[in-house]
């Protein structure tokens, strides 16, 4: 049970291309907040995309309701589901237990991004003011995009190999030989709490109280129907048809408001029948 040096040299390669903020361009950090694409990283390059997907899936749901106010994760999910899931593949861990793994060294990840923002502020100070100041457009690319690209690559690369190829199969072995403990059934507790913390937080930062109806449908109809092996292709499918005709016909009903306040006189005020001012 070990990690390979192209296995451990792909993933840093990519945590440290997604870490750079720039890199993929616009996408760059799409990419850094998605823990999904990490772990379908991570199951090509270990030959297990099936088993990284069902455990990254789980890590992604802690994720749903964490916010990045100035680009600083409290926790960061590239890097958190970079060594979980390889963790978890070596180990035979359960998602749950992969969720409490992927906490901490998230946090520690956050630490090194904090670094990097060190790092950047110095060349911003140093180059990027003396770019400005002689209006110089390439020196300023140079300075704003290509050397904070760079490092991101030199911490990262190098942290990120370290970690996975000699840190991992030690947390995997240690998880092996202790797994079925009361240890880690907490770990497996916990790692299944936060996965329904993030979608709390998610249903109440974006959901409104009229939306909730269509999230206690989708709740129960997957508990009603989890015995036919419905996908969740045919739930989004399901889902799709019942915001169109949602759309449809709220968009209707504000039509036929809008025209009957027109007919009543296009003032756009309404009366109350039992208004005594009027």
């Amino acid at each position: 049970m070990h990690v390979t040096v192209f296995q451990a040299l792909a993933i840093a390669l990519w945590i440290a291309a997604i870490m750079s903020r720039s890199f993929f361009g616009g996408a760059t950090t799409t990419l850094r907040f998605t823990p999904m694409m990490t772990g379908l990283v991570v199951g090509i390059v270990f030959g297990q995309v099936a088993d990284a997907m069902i455990t990254v899936a789980a890590i992604q749901l802690i994720y749903m309701g964490v916010f990045s106010p100035g680009g600083q994760m409290p926790s960061e999910p590239a890097i958190a589901a970079a060594v979980a899931v390889p963790v978890a593949l070596l180990g035979g861990l359960k998602p749950e237990a992969a969720i409490a793994i992927a906490v901490p060294v998230g946090l520690l990840g956050s630490y090194l991004y904090q670094f990097r923002f060190f790092i950047n502020t110095i060349i911003q100070q140093k180059y990027t003011e003396k770019y400005a100041a002689a209006a110089d457009t390439k020196g300023m690319f140079r300075s704003i995009i290509l050397m904070p690209i760079i490092v991101a690559f030199l911490l990262y690369v190098p942290f990120m190999f370290v970690t996975l190829y000699y840190g991992t199969p030690v947390i995997a072995d240690i998880v092996k030989s202790n797994s079925g403990g009361i240890i880690f059934h907490i770990l497996e507790v916990i790692g299944g709490g936060l996965a329904a913390i993030g979608i709390a937080v998610t249903v109440y930062v974006i959901g409104k109280k009229s939306y909730i109806a269509f999230f206690m449908l989708a709740y129960f109809m997957a508990t009603m129907l989890k015995s036919l092996g419905i996908t969740m292709v045919t739930y989004a499918v399901v889902g799709a048809i019942i915001a169109f005709i949602y759309v449809l016909v709220t968009t209707e009903a504000r039509s036929k408001t809008a025209t009957a306040t027109s007919d009543a006189g296009g003032s756009g005020v309404t009366f109350d029948e039992d208004d005594d001012d009027y």
